[in-house]
């Protein structure tokens, strides 16, 4: 009797697709984030303010990953960037193939940055590559400092921990040197940005950390 093995098989092919989407990314050198959290960290909320302060530098487009609705985009199209909605439908996670599909929406020529934002979700999209450069995931204090431990694969792939919501801090039971110690011991290299996306605290160390990437990038593209 032979066993099948539907989760390897499933990744095995997102990962082709993801390889695809990296050659793309590459070629035109494009530098790719996925953003990630659980629903209600802010990743919304950041996304419009990381458009609004590098729009005039940087060539921006956003693609949206949701179950259902294109609010998100539509708050990003609201700044004057490409924004392309993804409904998943009942997906957890946006997936390489998706990614794939929705490429021809956009003139990657003419782009420096693209932002996916995944679907609301600590599990799922932390398993699944895009194509991307880097993934990034944003942590309130309001969700708790145990998230580390009680999501490590999250906080494990991720290149970039951006610690949201510090205006609340007096107001809530949040260990922030804890967080980061946890976050830490699974991922030694996390890089670690505390910002307020409401108060605009910390929005400059974000910015200039997503400025070294880009220009990374765009000093080794191929096109």
């Amino acid at each position: 009797m032979h066993e099948i093995n539907v989760g390897a098989d499933l990744l095995a092919s997102n990962d082709a697709a993801a390889l695809h989407n990296r050659e793309h990314f590459v070629d035109h050198g494009v530098y790719v984030l996925n953003l990630m959290s659980s629903p209600g960290a802010g990743k919304t909320t950041l996304l419009e303010k990381t458009v609004q302060a590098l729009r005039e530098r940087y060539r921006i487009a956003v693609i949206e990953g949701d179950v259902q609705t294109s609010e998100d985009a539509d708050r990003i199209a609201k700044h004057g960037v490409k924004a392309v909605q993804i409904n998943t439908g009942s997906a957890c996670h946006l997936d390489a193939r998706m990614i794939d599909k929705n490429l021809h929406h956009f003139d990657l020529d003419q782009l420096d940055m693209l932002i996916i934002e995944n679907v609301g979700n600590l599990v799922c999209p932390a398993e699944f590559d895009l194509g991307e450069h880097d993934k990034v995931m944003v942590l309130s204090v309001t969700e708790g400092h145990d998230k580390p431990k009680k999501y490590p694969v999250m906080f494990h792939v991720v290149r970039a921990m951006v610690l949201n919501k510090i205006d609340l801090l007096p107001h809530v039971d949040f260990d922030v040197d804890l967080a980061i110690r946890s976050a830490r011991a699974l991922n030694l290299d996390l890089d670690v940005i505390k910002v307020s996306a409401r108060s605009g605290e910390g929005l400059e160390d974000w910015y200039r950390w997503l400025e070294e990437r880009i220009e990374r990038v765009k000093a080794t593209a191929t096109k």
